[in-house]
């Protein structure tokens, strides 16, 4: 079972991880509505991140940040996976990858999660719900 704490950090760093996907393409020659559609997601992403660090700071915990050697490592793959073939259908495709990993550990971990904290309830059901549009809006791009 998690506790609450637990299921924040997992927030934290799916969001961060989204972060990293994103900003790893954003330097991509990509169709302007496909940058349109990631730098909206990046800027949800970093809300999830701000209101995960704001609970956090109310309740004096300090959660777990992504590792950097995740960040670096998650950069670099990306990056080699946009060589060759058509480039915007594969970021989407990386990207409803990414989201879809995203969903699956956000519902396994409150599947987990006996204790239902209002606020940490609220931002796991926010990042899931953004997980999904992502994936719908990313969907036209393939």
């Amino acid at each position: 079972m998690k506790n609450s704490k637990e299921i924040l950090t997992s927030v934290l760093k799916t969001a961060q991880m989204g972060q990293v996907g994103i900003r790893s393409l954003l330097d991509t020659t990509m169709q302007p509505a496909l940058r349109s559609a990631l730098e909206s997601q990046l800027r949800e992403y970093d809300a999830i991140e701000t209101e995960a660090h704001a609970i956090a700071s109310q309740r004096g915990w300090e959660l777990r940040e992504l590792d950097p050697a995740v960040r670096f490592l998650s950069d670099r793959m990306t990056r080699m996976k946009l060589v060759g073939s058509n480039r915007d259908s594969r970021i989407a495709d990386m990207m409803i990858q990414g989201n879809t990993r995203g969903l699956i550990q956000g519902i396994r971990g409150l599947h987990q999660y006996p204790s239902r904290d209002d606020r940490v309830s609220g931002i796991s059901q926010k990042l899931l719900d953004c997980e999904t549009a992502n994936i719908r809006q990313m969907q036209q791009f393939l």
